[in-house]
């Protein structure tokens, strides 16, 4: 064989090697999807961090095809299939909504890591918390009828004068709390007037609290998805308009003007994710998988606001808050 065939076979040999290498790389990275409502960068570096832990690696071993509605639910859909056709080895969905998106446009075939679900069982999204048995598994948001009444009293005593609670909530998030007994016998106990108030679209907002005026509510308990998540800073402009203070489950609330939040912490939701991530992406089925329910709380409350509305926070409270946002 001359030494130019050689050359030619040796280069030619070299370069099948690196073309298989290549291929074989791309095969090894696991594509995940995550499916958001409303953009959170907080959520997916924590997602990420998550990962890294456990030894996924952004552009080596994984690859985050990252979709957002920037908003509007009613991108979800569209946005669940771009996913599906990339073939995602699963999809993590902030919510509900997503959730519910994800599985019109795909059934039972993908698998789905949720972080923040609301009555996962009320919505058929699984069979038990110990046993999902579905494509579903991971957080939810619902909390005992502990948490639920601790919500409440925290209300309470940042605002003591309060009889008459509005709750905003969107039918179209299936789980909404708004059903919950716990909640409702909370407010019994603390002689609490709950008024559901359905928004469905942003429009509906005016007709809401002119809903709330009409029935004389003296407060707002605002559902953290839907509606009221995407339209954050307008519920909050119209609460403070009419001087109504807020409570939310979602520290993102205060942080925007609402005057308080108590609920599981969202970033460690996200972070948490990764666990059921790295265990699907290892070959378990996610009904096998039980369904984890927060154990860990944060309060959070705006003494700018509450200024603005005349409250005067006790300090006993402030002193139990996980964060006091003072300008």
């Amino acid at each position: 064989m001359d030494r130019r065939r050689f050359t030619l076979m040796l280069a030619l040999g070299i370069l099948s090697s690196r073309l298989v290498a290549n291929a074989q790389q791309r095969e090894s990275v696991q594509r995940i999807g995550l499916l958001m409502t409303t953009p959170s960068s907080r959520c997916l570096d924590a997602l990420r961090q998550g990962l890294r832990e456990l030894g996924w690696i952004e552009g080596q071993n994984t690859a985050i095809e990252y979709r957002t509605a920037e908003s509007i639910v009613e991108r979800l859909p569209a946005l669940a299939g771009e996913l599906a056709r990339l073939h995602v080895k699963l999809i993590v969905a902030t919510s509900n909504a997503e959730i519910a998106a994800v599985k019109v446009v795909s059934g039972a075939t993908i698998p789905i890591v949720s972080i923040f679900m609301f009555d996962p069982i009320g919505s058929e999204f699984i069979e038990s918390y110990a046993q999902p048995r579905g494509n579903i598994t991971n957080l939810t948001a619902d909390v005992t009828q502990q948490e639920s009444a601790k919500r409440l009293e925290l209300f309470r005593e940042a605002a003591p004068t309060i009889s008459r609670v509005a709750i905003l909530w969107t039918r179209a998030v299936r789980g909404s709390p708004t059903t919950s007994a716990a909640t409702r016998l909370a407010a019994e106990r603390l002689r609490l007037t709950l008024y559901p108030v359905e928004v469905r679209l942003g429009s509906d907002l005016d007709r809401a609290f002119d809903d709330m005026k009409h029935e004389r509510v003296d407060a707002v308990s605002v559902l953290s998805t839907g509606v009221p998540a995407t339209h954050r800073e307008r519920v909050i402009q119209m609460a403070m308009q009419r001087r109504l203070p807020t409570l939310s489950y979602d520290r993102d609330y205060p942080m925007a003007g609402g005057l308080m939040s108590y609920g599981p912490s969202h970033l460690n939701s996200c972070r948490r994710a990764a666990t059921y991530v790295d265990k699907i992406l290892k070959g378990a089925k996610p009904g096998d998988l039980p369904v984890e329910q927060p154990t860990t709380f944060e309060l959070v409350i705006n003494l700018k606001t509450a200024k603005a509305l005349g409250l005067t926070i006790p300090p006993s409270l402030l002193q139990r808050a996980d964060q006091v946002i003072d300008p």
